[in-house]
């Protein structure tokens, strides 16, 4: 499967587009919001998945300082609410970073802040939903973007809102991760689903799990984290290794001609026609990969581990050798029980979370 497109917003899937015209199974109705580095989305939900209202978007300003951020929050919240179908109920928003629910407020978020006598100073501390509450008068929950995606693809996407377990890698930037349990995959007095989230709200970082120690850097400052290696940037950087080795190849080609506009869209339209490069270089981030998923069904025995983000629109061409990988690490009777496949829900992934962290949190 070609990854996004060349140019503007990535291009949706109509198979993973909510549709405006299933009918719901109830007339529940709240806002998910995606709030990233470069726009701001929401769109008014139903509690199956469906769009009640058109999907609104906006810049985000994301490095315009706080006032701004949360200006355009609210104009883009306000923008869902007053196109809604039906009155909603509560707004959830997917924020990068770590996300301290309970009080209302950003611990840290690296993309998010201003430049201040020139130095880019990122969110540490910043309350988010008191400002916002002001303005609307219906409850508010905030969460990290790659839990709630996880949130959104048990509840819309493969989990069918009934997976025992679900591991949700999303492929990007970086690389996120949440963990989504029934109330059977623990022992205790339960209800679900279950976000793991942690003690202090941070928890599911799966990205920055190690798989080699002392390996690649980082942006957290960590060496051989999954993150170091199946990241957009190690990706492309993987690519130009093996080009400037004069390894045969029609990636360049399809890149215009020059070696700097190599992207994984590009590595992706190159495998598709049978490039061995770029099949190679996607054979070798789905080892890696499948280190760390391996990892995870080991400690979660998990039924289902989803691959999501833009780089996720990959499929086999990074989960074949994922999975053979997997099937090497992880103790056999907790691999024979785990599907590893592509997440349903890519494109609208940090819309459904926070629509999804909305009906659990008020429900």
């Amino acid at each position: 499967m070609i990854i996004g497109h060349r140019s503007g917003e990535p291009q949706v899937l109509a198979e993973n587009r909510p549709s405006r015209h299933t009918l719901p199974v109830s007339r529940r109705c709240v806002i998910g919001v995606d709030l990233g580095g470069t726009n701001v989305r929401a769109a008014a939900v139903y509690e199956n998945g469906a769009l009640a209202g058109q999907n609104c978007g906006n810049p985000s300003r994301a490095q315009d300082g706080t006032p701004a951020i949360l200006d355009a929050l609210a104009a883009t919240i306000r923008e869902a609410i007053s196109g809604a179908d039906d009155v909603p109920e509560a707004i959830g928003i997917a924020i990068p970073g770590h996300i301290d629910d309970p009080n209302g407020r950003v611990v840290w978020a690296p993309n998010f802040g201003e430049t201040t006598d020139g130095v880019f100073r990122h969110w540490e501390d910043v309350a988010i939903r008191a400002p916002l509450q002001e303005q609307f008068s219906i409850p508010i929950v905030l969460g990290n973007d790659a839990n709630l995606a996880a949130l959104g693809e048990y509840r819309f996407g493969c989990g069918k809102n009934q997976a025992r377990c679900l591991v949700l890698l999303t492929l990007g930037t970086g690389i996120g991760g949440g963990v989504v349990m029934a109330p059977g995959s623990v022992q205790g007095d339960a209800r679900g689903p279950l976000l793991l989230v942690g003690g202090n709200q941070g928890g599911a970082e799966l990205g920055h799990t190690v798989i080699l120690a002392g390996g690649l850097d980082c942006n957290a400052g960590s060496y051989g984290a999954i993150e170091a290696y199946c990241r957009r940037d190690a990706i492309v950087a993987r690519a130009h290794h093996k080009l400037r080795r004069g390894r045969p190849s029609r990636i360049v080609n399809l890149a215009g001609g020059s070696l700097g506009d190599v992207t994984p869209l590009v590595l992706s339209e190159a495998a598709a026609v049978g490039d061995e490069v770029a099949i190679e270089v996607f054979q070798e981030v789905g080892h890696y990969l499948g280190i760390g998923i391996g990892n995870f069904i080991n400690i979660f025995a998990p039924d289902i581990v989803a691959v999501g983000g833009q780089i996720g629109k990959a499929g086999e061409l990074i989960l074949e050798s994922a999975r053979q990988t997997a099937r090497d690490t992880a103790i056999p009777s907790l691999f024979r029980d785990c599907t590893i496949r592509s997440a349903q829900r890519i494109d609208d992934a940090g819309v459904l979370g926070g629509a999804a962290w909305a009906l659990e949190a008020t429900r």
